[in-house]
């Protein structure tokens, strides 16, 4: 009995296990098949979005391919639209070429032409006189045969009595005709000259203007004037030290004026002021900062300055050291007339006349450009500015005949070229027009010039400016070589060698300022 009990479990159990692997079964492949489905709703719901973003690149693909289309018309257009632009320019100047050429070919047929007239004029009177000396011969010999008849003179002796008679009359002619001639050829050099001259001060006709001793700085408001002298009048005093030009602030509205002879210094206070007056900050710490940044600025701007004009009037390759000088005869004056442009309407000028006279037009710009080198280093180095400017032109392998047209502009050297000719005209042409220089002018910035060096040739001295019209000369010495006591002494030497070295009037006022100044950084 218990046997067929475990046996009845034994068929119940795997009736059992056989119907849940059925069962399981069952569950498991309709679990597959919904993921199974799930998957491939998932596939196509990608292989859509696929589609879409496919569609969308294509469409931006379009889009793009149009905008570059659109941009490869319109610079196509550009591109022809300069080309034609180019193109008639070209045009104009080959018929602007093509009419010199014409004019030019019809200027040397006429010369042919008046050279071949002269060729037959000189052929008849070579003939002329070719006539005229047989008729001489003849009635030579008819006087020798005469005169041996009539006086019972020999052959010889008539010959001779004849000849010294012949001899006085052609030397009176002949120098009649050496007189006549040589004012013939006066006349037509002067008639010439004037016409080289007035061809080149035609084609040429720079502006000019008299340099002054001021600047004004235009103010938005009147309340700047307090902040620009500060507090008991520090910042401006700072101003007039670090600059060495003479700030004056009056009543006049919205102004204040910068004075001083030289233009260098009160271009750099003048761009300085007009720096704080924008900045709003304005204490002696800030007005040093500024003065630094505007100085550096400066050297730099005189650089480009000077490479313009080299590349506006082409003449190719120089030193940039010449052409920071260059720039710098920017800020020189002489007789009042700025150097700057006196240079380059001598360059112009030169250039027309060396044309006119068959030479170097190049050339003689550049020898105009560089006649008066020198003046950019007469404030600084002293001297003679032909020297030195043969000096730097020398040091910087220009050529030849730039430092002869500088030594025979001032009549150191003789001329040796036409450039060199062209630049000595140009330069009196430049020089003697009215109203171009002022003598008075010019002594007022040699005292100037001189009170300055007087004070700097001093032992112990650091900067020293002439400032209030010559009426004042500020001297800030090094405090590390020279004491209080010692400053008194050097007031009174300079002061001793002004009265007895200078011609001026009034009195001058010598004013020796010594600071000592301790920095140091917290970190």
């Amino acid at each position: 009995m218990t046997e067929y009990l475990v046996i009845g479990f034994i068929i119940f159990g795997l009736i059992v296990g056989i119907s849940v692997f059925f069962l399981a079964k069952k569950i498991f492949t309709s679990d597959a098949n919904a993921i199974i489905g799930q998957a491939k709703a998932k596939a196509q719901a990608i292989e859509y979005e696929a589609q879409n973003l496919l569609k969308n690149e294509q469409f931006k693909i379009k889009e793009i391919e149009l905008e570059l289309h659109k941009k490869h018309k319109e610079e196509t257009s550009r591109v022809i639209r300069e080309y034609e632009h180019k193109l008639s320019s070209i045009q104009a100047k080959e018929d602007k070429m093509s009419q010199k050429i014409e004019r030019e070919m019809k200027f040397i047929e006429e010369e042919k032409q008046k050279i071949s007239d002269l060729k037959n004029k000189l052929l008849t009177e070579q003939e002329s006189q070719n006539k005229l000396h047989k008729q001489y011969k003849e009635a030579k010999e008819k006087a020798l045969n005469t005169l041996v008849e009539y006086t019972g003179y020999t052959k010889e002796e008539a010959k001779s009595l004849l000849l010294k008679y012949l001899e006085d009359d052609l030397i009176m002619q002949k120098s009649n005709m050496i007189r006549r001639y040589e004012h013939q050829a006066r006349e037509e050099a002067m008639k010439k000259a004037n016409y080289i001259i007035a061809q080149a001060t035609t084609r040429f006709a720079g502006e000019f203007a008299n340099e002054r001793l001021i600047n004004v700085v235009n103010l938005p408001n009147d309340e700047l004037k307090g902040r620009i002298i500060g507090k008991e009048g520090r910042n401006i005093k700072t101003l007039e030290n670090i600059s060495g030009v003479d700030v004056i602030i009056d009543d006049t509205p919205g102004t204040i004026i910068l004075s001083s002879f030289n233009l260098y210094r009160r271009a750099i206070a003048t761009k300085t002021v007009e720096l704080l007056v924008e900045d709003g900050r304005i204490q002696p710490s800030r007005i040093e900062e500024v003065y630094a940044k505007v100085s550096s600025e400066m050297e730099d701007q005189i650089l480009q300055d000077g490479e313009n004009i080299i590349l506006d009037m082409g003449l190719g390759y120089m030193h940039p050291e010449l052409k920071k000088l260059i720039g710098k005869m920017k800020y020189r004056a002489s007789f009042g007339q700025n150097a700057l442009g006196h240079s380059i309407e001598v360059a112009n000028l030169a250039g027309v006349i060396a044309g006119e006279l068959g030479g170097d037009e190049k050339l003689a710009r550049r020898a105009g450009l560089l006649h008066d080198i020198g003046k950019a280093l007469t404030q600084e180095c002293g001297g003679n500015h032909v020297a030195l400017g043969v000096e730097v032109c020398k040091r910087y392998k220009e050529h030849p005949v730039v430092m002869n047209a500088i030594m025979s502009h001032h009549g150191d050297e003789e001329i040796a070229s036409i450039e060199a000719a062209a630049v000595c005209t140009a330069d009196a042409l430049s020089a003697g027009r009215p109203g171009a220089r002022r003598e008075v002018l010019e002594s007022f910035l040699k005292r100037m010039q001189d009170l300055e060096r007087i004070a700097m040739d001093k032992i112990g001295v650091k900067q020293a400016y002439a400032v209030n019209s010559g009426k004042e000369i500020r001297v800030i010495v090094r405090a590390d070589l020279l004491d209080d006591a010692q400053s008194v002494i050097l007031a009174r030497d300079i002061a001793q060698e002004v009265e007895s070295t200078l011609q001026y009037p009034g009195e001058i006022k010598v004013n020796v300022i010594r600071e000592s100044r301790a920095v140091e950084f917290a970190k």
